[in-house]
C-alpha cells in the first residue's frame, strides 16, 4: 500500500506504484510517474513529465523536473528520465530536456548523487556515478559509467567524460575527458589514470598497463592529436580495454582535454 503523508500534495493524475513512500509537504506533478519502492523524503517537488523507476532514495528538498534554465525554451513538454537504486540527496535539481537536444534529461542507475548537484536540461548521466556535494553540469552534458566528480566540479554545455574518469575537486572543465583519466585544477590539466578505481572495478594488471601506454602516447610523448588517436586505434584492435578509449577520441566535439 501506498504510503503518502496526509500534508504531501500528489496531483490525481499521477502515476505511483503502490509501494511508493512520500513524505509530508512533498509536491507530485500530473505527468510523474514513480516506481516500486522509491522514498520521497520531506519538502520534495517533483514536477514536469518526469520517470522515475525502482528503489530510489529521494531526500527532502530536491527539485526534479523543473523547466530547463535555458532562454531558448519554449515550453515544449520534454522530460526527465530517472533510473532504478539511485540515491539523490538534499537539495539537487535537475531539469528536463529540450527540443533543441534530445528532448529529456536522464539519469541511470545505482548511482550516488551528494547535495546540492545540479543536472541542466538535456544532460546524460550513465551507471555508477558518483556526484559530490555542489557538482554542476552545464546543458547537454554527457557523463559515462563509473565517473566520479568532485564537490563543486563545474563542466560546461556539451562537454563529455568517459566511464570510469575521475574529476578532482573543483575541476573546471571545458572539453571532453577520455575514459579512465583523471584531472583536476582550475582549468583542469590531466593527472594520469585512474589506477586505484579501474583495480576495484576488477581490471586486470595487463589492463592498467595497456591503459597506461595509452595515457602516455595521449599526454606525453608529444604527439599531436591526430598522430595520437592514429596511434591508439591501431593499438585498440589488439587491447579491447583500450577500445573505449579510442572511440571517445573518435567521437569527442568539443576537443580533447590535453
Amino acid at each position: 500500500m501506498t504510503q503518502i503523508h496526509k500534508k504531501a500534495d500528489i496531483h490525481p493524475d499521477a502515476q505511483i506504484h503502490e509501494s511508493v513512500v512520500i513524505g509530508a509537504y512533498s509536491q507530485i506533478g500530473s505527468q510523474v510517474t514513480i516506481g516500486a519502492d522509491t522514498v520521497v523524503g520531506d519538502f520534495v517537488r517533483i514536477a514536469g513529465r518526469t520517470t522515475i523507476g525502482a528503489r530510489n532514495q529521494i531526500h527532502s528538498y530536491a527539485a526534479l523536473g523543473g523547466i530547463p534554465q535555458d532562454k531558448k525554451y519554449q515550453g515544449e513538454n520534454a522530460a526527465l528520465v530517472i533510473g532504478d537504486d539511485n540515491t539523490i540527496r538534499e537539495f539537487c535539481t535537475f531539469n528536463i530536456g529540450t527540443n533543441d537536444d534530445r528532448g529529456y534529461t536522464s539519469l541511470g542507475n545505482h548511482n550516488w548523487i551528494m547535495a546540492y548537484v545540479h543536472l541542466a536540461h538535456d544532460c546524460q548521466v550513465g551507471n555508477y556515478v558518483t556526484m559530490a556535494n555542489h557538482a554542476t553540469l552545464a546543458g547537454h552534458v554527457t557523463i559515462g559509467d563509473w565517473v566520479t566528480l568532485g564537490g563543486f566540479v563545474g563542466v560546461h554545455q556539451f562537454v563529455q567524460i568517459g566511464a570510469h574518469a575521475f574529476v578532482g575537486i573543483s575541476a573546471v572543465i571545458t572539453q571532453d575527458i577520455p575514459p579512465y583519466v583523471m584531472v583536476a585544477g582550475q582549468p583542469a590539466t590531466p593527472h594520469g589514470i585512474n589506477a586505484e578505481g579501474l583495480k576495484r572495478r576488477g581490471f586486470s594488471a595487463d589492463d592498467l598497463v595497456q591503459i597506461k601506454k595509452a595515457y602516455r602516447i595521449l599526454y606525453r610523448q608529444g604527439y599531436a592529436l591526430e598522430e595520437a588517436k592514429s596511434l591508439l586505434e591501431k593499438l585498440a584492435q589488439e587491447q579491447p580495454c583500450l577500445l573505449p578509449f579510442s572511440q571517445f577520441l573518435e567521437g569527442s566535439q568539443r576537443g580533447v582535454l590535453r
